[in-house]
């Protein structure tokens, strides 16, 4: 196991020094300078260039970039333009709330999608597979700036009985009842086409393994049904599973930019908008350069669970 998570490294490692070249770069060709943007539009033009040589934006692109990474690799991040304060504390605010968000997303997602599913082969039925498929296709067709408006107004709006937005005023831990309210319709919001992806996916593969010789041969044996779908088939559908968790976890990322935004959530979501209308470069290449981290991460654990539930991923990772 170690071998193989050691020949996954560099890959993910050249991903993220692409990425970091493709931000920089990229950032550099938005229209609008921060300078101008920081001195005013009556300021003058010694104004503007002595500003441009404290933000060090007069020195040529590559100094610039190996300045900036020299600092990520110092842990120093320094301090946004326009938004004001650290951008480590900027980043840790954010990412605390996005955190909390997508993480109760996907539990809520994965619980969702197992329960549905093992229901589905455990007691099949045609009106309770109409049911699910009708759910799924209206999850996955909705987009998240519809479901989120939609969820305020009948649950904050015409039943006010869930917060409309905003975060607990006295944070996550102190009150956990309190966090949970205004918690549930953004995760939820976030969660659904997530659910529905994941419901398909292992439904069908549950319906695909309980048609393979050893679960044939299992019910030759007396074996029940109920053992041979929570035993026998749900453990080989779950590395296959693992690898499209992966792939939809890269998706709750990017619909939690919306969802923050329908929810006045204060996430990293906002502070991207933010820094991208101000153009603010700093907080902006920090928090793309971290999304892709992120989500080259959660391919890697990806990999790792799946080589570690399917021992042939990882032989074929040594050969």
């Amino acid at each position: 196991m170690t071998r193989y998570v050691l020949r996954r490294l560099p890959s993910a490692l050249l991903v993220l020094f692409g990425a970091s070249v493709l931000i920089f770069l990229l950032l550099r060709l938005v229209p609008g300078d921060p300078a101008t943007t920081l001195a005013g539009t009556d300021a003058s033009p010694e104004s503007i260039a002595a500003i441009r040589h404290q933000l060090g934006l007069d020195r040529s692109i590559p100094v610039q970039y190996l300045s900036w990474l020299g600092d990520l690799f110092t842990l120093d991040l320094g301090r946004s333009y326009i938004i004001g304060g650290q951008i480590t504390d900027l980043v840790g605010r954010g990412l605390t709330n996005t955190l909390v968000l997508t993480v109760s997303a996907l539990v809520l997602a994965v619980v969702v999608s197992l329960a549905v599913s093992l229901a589905s082969v455990l007691w099949p039925s045609q009106f309770l597979n109409s049911v699910v498929a009708a759910a799924n296709t209206v999850a996955v067709a909705l987009p998240t700036f519809v479901v989120g408006p939609l969820l305020v107004l009948v649950f904050a709006v015409a039943i006010p009985v869930l917060p409309a937005g905003g975060v607990p005023p006295d944070g996550f831990i102190a009150r956990p009842d309190i966090a949970v309210q205004y918690l549930l319709l953004p995760a939820l919001c976030l969660a659904l086409p997530v659910a529905a992806a994941l419901t398909r996916f292992l439904t069908e593969s549950l319906r695909t393994e309980l048609g393979k010789q050893y679960v044939l041969t299992a019910r030759s044996l007396g074996v029940g049904h109920r053992e041979i779908v929570t035993r026998g088939a749900l453990r080989n559908a779950l590395p296959t599973m693992l690898t499209v968790l992966g792939l939809q976890t890269g998706q709750l990322l990017g619909g939690a930019v919306l969802v923050e935004a329908a929810f006045v959530w204060p996430g990293i979501g906002q502070l991207i908008e933010q820094g991208i209308s101000r153009r603010d470069y700093p907080v902006v290449q920090v928090l793309l350069l971290l999304s892709v981290a992120v989500f080259v991460t959660i391919q890697l654990l990806t990999d790792i669970a799946h080589a570690w539930l399917d021992p042939r991923v990882r032989i074929g990772g040594r050969a």
